[in-house]
């Protein structure tokens, strides 16, 4: 996809602040983890800058909510950036998933007092949704819903929230008796307990939200199945660009190292073998940029088959990532297993990644049944099961 001079503007505006901000970042975090979990999270100097100075969180939210009125591929953009250098964010989270389920219930009410903050980055959301299986299914939730006069009170308990345990603004997914729907839930409420969770991916924040008898506010118009899906779909294009920055920064990285390490008196990246492999990867990167584009401008544009372009891009990324970073710290011999080289993060952030909004093979499985449906309407295709 060729991005227009305006795209490429914000391209070298987020990647130039990051650079600058990297430059002139304090040591990292000791290997036994000993910094305090806010510091472990994301910068929030970096993020208020990101968002004062570029607008980043704002950029798929509507003018009249306070953003810029862009939309999914400048977002795509804007995520490639962050996953370069596994910049932790909550981007995702906050202006992605949380603040796309609130554009996609219909409520205007809600988007206008809710959305404003989002937008500018001072107020961070979070969506509680998945069980702990992690399925991320729009027809299920973590909460139970029951109607009292007035409102809904929920229960339950949410994992894989990210961002959840510092969200100023809390969605959540509860199922009623009509079905399943989104409610607003104050953060700060007692019945709330929000706890920190371990995760093999340091920079990538998830939270554990339980709820106690605790007062919904019903959001939307809309079915709640419905806008789960768009916010989900959206989220995972948006990982799929986090992960394809995340696979070109690595690719780069081993390459520049295949041509310093010397081994038998030359450099290895002059060895054949190598280099095919080198060249595989490239392909592999590129081919996942492209379905990750695709994905974008489908949704920007509206497309029909969105969510399964959505549901392919997640898949392919999220393997392809995998695989680069295994390579990655193959081709490093030894010192891609240091902690003082930065392989591991990615290899940490790639298998973190790809188990976000559901994991690869649940996404293969939508586009297979969506591919077999197609068939099976096929009015030249011999009949039988499907």
């Amino acid at each position: 996809m060729e991005l227009t001079g305006e795209q490429r503007d914000l391209r070298d505006a987020v990647r130039g602040l990051l650079e600058r901000q990297q430059r002139h970042a304090p040591a990292a975090p000791d290997p036994a983890g000993s910094a305090p979990d806010d510091e472990r999270a994301y910068d929030r100097s970096l993020w208020q800058r990101l968002c004062g100075e570029i607008g980043v969180a704002g950029l798929a939210i509507p003018e009249r909510y306070g953003g810029a009125g862009a939309g999914p591929v400048e977002t795509h953009i804007v995520m490639e950036e962050l996953g370069r250098n596994l910049t932790p964010s909550p981007l995702l989270g906050s202006a992605v998933l949380a603040a796309q389920a609130l554009l996609a219930s219909g409520d205007t009410e809600a988007c206008q007092r809710l959305l404003p903050a989002i937008a500018d980055g001072s107020a961070i959301a979070a969506l509680a949704w998945t069980a702990q299986a992690g399925h991320w299914d729009p027809g299920q939730a973590a909460y139970a819903a029951r109607p009292t006069s007035p409102g809904w009170v929920l229960s339950g308990e949410a994992h894989h929230v990210l961002d959840g345990d510092v969200a100023d603004v809390l969605l959540a997914a509860g199922s009623t008796p009509d079905g399943i729907a989104v409610f607003e839930v104050d953060p700060g409420h007692r019945g709330v307990t929000r706890c920190a969770v371990t995760t093999m991916d340091t920079t990538r924040r998830l939270a554990v939200m339980r709820l106690d008898e605790v007062a919904g506010r019903l959001i939307g118009n809309h079915p709640g199945p419905a806008a789960l899906a768009r916010a989900r779909d959206l989220a995972c294009i948006a990982l799929s660009a986090e992960q394809v920055g995340a696979a070109q920064r690595a690719l780069e990285l081993t390459v520049a190292y295949t041509k310093v390490r010397v081994q038998f008196g030359r450099p290895i990246g002059s060895f054949q073998a190598l280099q095919h492999r080198m060249a595989d990867l490239h392909v592999l990167v590129e081919s996942a940029r492209a379905l990750s584009y695709a994905a974008a401008s489908a949704a920007a544009e509206g497309a029909p088959g969105t969510g399964l372009r959505a549901a392919a891009a997640h898949a392919y990324c999220s393997e392809a990532l995998i695989r680069m970073a295994g390579q990655m710290i193959q081709l490093h011999g030894a010192t891609g297993i240091t902690w003082e080289h930065d392989a591991h993060r990615y290899f940490k952030r790639a298998h973190g990644a790809g188990q976000l909004f559901g994991q690869p093979a649940g996404h293969i499985a939508r586009v297979a049944a969506a591919v077999i449906d197609s068939a099976s309407g096929d009015p030249h295709r011999p009949a039988g099961p499907a």
